[in-house]
């Protein structure tokens, strides 16, 4: 009895639990009791196993969750043991063992005596197993099927598919692209401005910082400082002399003093030149003529000057008088298309006169009310070139004696001083009447414009300081200083 119980433990245990376990779903309980009983005959069992799983169709366990086997392994193990049930049958099956384990006999002669025995003894070996059987079945099937069968249904019964959501209606106003926001006046200044801004405050700012005590040094710095920004000699000078006397009259008493005194100066002397260009709706078409070197920026101006009255509600008509650069006629045809602006041209080398006078001339009979003409580069100093404008202004005479009415030139900020000697021969050979101040945003020589006042006092128009056709804007003397500062108002 104790071998057979040391090879139970050893090596049957285990394999013999899951199998009893598998097939007739005993609890931890009832199988120790089992083994105990039956342990002598382990390999008759598993053949009887075998055997039963042949007769028996396979079946698909329910799927039970942790907790309801758990439960029902706790109530299994509370109720009394089915071999109690049966204490006769166990009893003589003890008997039958313990002769066995005495007469010494092999697990391999027993099955070897199993297998020759009359089918009356097997009979009642099965008998008895079936007994414990069905036993176990009628005692374990309701509990078990009490607990599986939700599980059984649930795990059936498909799992209940959500419609998808429809998609949320998208607002109209979040389809749109978010519209840029678009800068003010003095914003678009300020920006432009910036190089020739970091030019006067830093060069200012360590100058005038403090109460410092005005003497002569300090004005001999803020005079270089001036200079430096390339405000010219001549309002350098007038400008520091100012100051000067206002300091000997004790109007001002330290270096903050002076620097809000010398930001007044500048506000005045560029006063003179704040002359903003007034269409006279009178005069049809109103003619401008647009002059200056190669590559200050003729053509693009003359395409944001058309932007600009075409937003005041004035038609527009281009003349494209530079004649002698290809480029040029085809630039001003991609500003009109852009526009929608009807365009005048020739061939290329055809006379830049001749191209005026028929633009001129369309446009009093359509009742335009500007013409903006090109002209072709030239540099100052070809006389022969210079004379050219002359003769436009003298056929433009035989349409319109007044015309043209304005005469624009076009100055590139960046050249510093060499914009006096450049205004200074077209204002003798055009007559100009007013000036235009072009990329003031990729310079530091902004400072030009104060030389330009004191020297000629020729109005300024316009002002550059941007590449959008919105970065052309009229010029204000008083903004457009608070902007060099860097201040926020006038």
């Amino acid at each position: 009895m104790r071998n057979c119980e040391w090879v139970c433990e050893l090596c049957f245990r285990d394999e013999l639990l899951a199998k009893v376990t598998l097939y007739w779903g005993l609890s931890d309980a009832k199988i120790s009791v089992f083994l105990q009983a039956v342990h002598p005959d382990i390999r008759m069992i598993f053949d009887f196993l075998r055997k039963k799983k042949k007769r028996k169709p396979e079946q698909s366990e329910p799927q039970q969750s942790q907790a309801e086997v758990t439960a029902a392994s706790e109530e299994e193990s509370s109720e009394p043991s089915v071999i109690e049930q049966e204490p006769s049958t166990i009893e003589q099956e003890l008997l039958a063992a313990q002769e066995l384990s005495a007469q010494g006999e092999s697990p391999a002669l027993e099955e070897t005596k199993a297998s020759s025995e009359p089918a009356g003894e097997n009979a009642n070996w099965a008998q008895h197993t079936n007994a414990v059987d069905e036993t176990e079945v009628v005692a374990e099937a309701p509990e078990v099927a009490v607990a599986a069968e939700p599980v059984q249904e649930e795990a059936d019964k498909p799992a209940p598919v959500q419609p998808e959501p429809a998609p949320k209606p998208v607002a109209k106003e979040q389809l749109k692209p978010e519209a840029k926001k678009k800068e003010g006046f003095f914003a678009r200044i300020r920006r432009g401005l910036s190089r020739t801004s970091n030019q006067f405050v830093e060069g200012m700012g360590n100058l005038f910082l403090g109460a410092k005590e005005i003497d002569d040094d300090l004005l001999e710095e803020l005079e270089t400082q001036l200079l430096m920004a390339d405000v010219g000699v001549e309002a350098t000078s007038e400008i520091v002399e100012r100051l000067t006397e206002r300091v000997s009259r004790r109007e001002l008493a330290d270096g903050d003093a002076l620097y809000k005194a010398l930001q007044q100066e500048l506000a005045d002397l560029l006063d003179s030149v704040d002359a903003p260009l007034e269409i006279d709706i009178s005069k049809k078409p109103y003619v401008i003529l647009v002059v200056g070197v190669n590559g200050v920026g003729k053509t693009t101006t003359i395409g944001k000057l058309a932007h600009r009255f075409l937003g005041e509600g004035k038609s527009v008509m281009l003349a494209a008088g530079d004649t002698f650069r290809a480029a040029a006629v085809e630039q001003l045809q991609v500003w009109g298309q852009r526009h929608d602006v009807p365009v005048v041209a020739q061939h290329t080398g055809a006379d830049s006169a001749s191209v005026i006078f028929d633009a001129v001339q369309s446009a009093q009979a359509r009742g335009v009310d500007v013409v903006i003409a090109d002209t072709a580069g030239r540099l100052h100093t070809k006389s022969n070139l210079m004379e050219e404008l002359s003769k436009v202004r003298r056929v433009m005479g035989k349409l319109d004696p007044s015309a043209p009415h304005e005469v624009l030139l076009v100055l590139d900020a960046g050249t510093g001083q060499n914009a006096i000697n450049q205004a200074s021969q077209f204002r003798e050979a055009a007559g100009v009447t007013g000036l235009v101040l072009t990329k003031l945003d990729g310079t530091a020589k902004g400072g030009v414009i104060f030389a330009l006042a004191r020297r000629f006092g020729i109005p300024v128009r316009f002002i550059g300081v941007g590449e959008q056709a919105e970065d052309l804007q009229p010029f204000h003397a008083r903004e457009f200083v608070s902007a060099l500062f860097g201040r926020d108002k006038a």
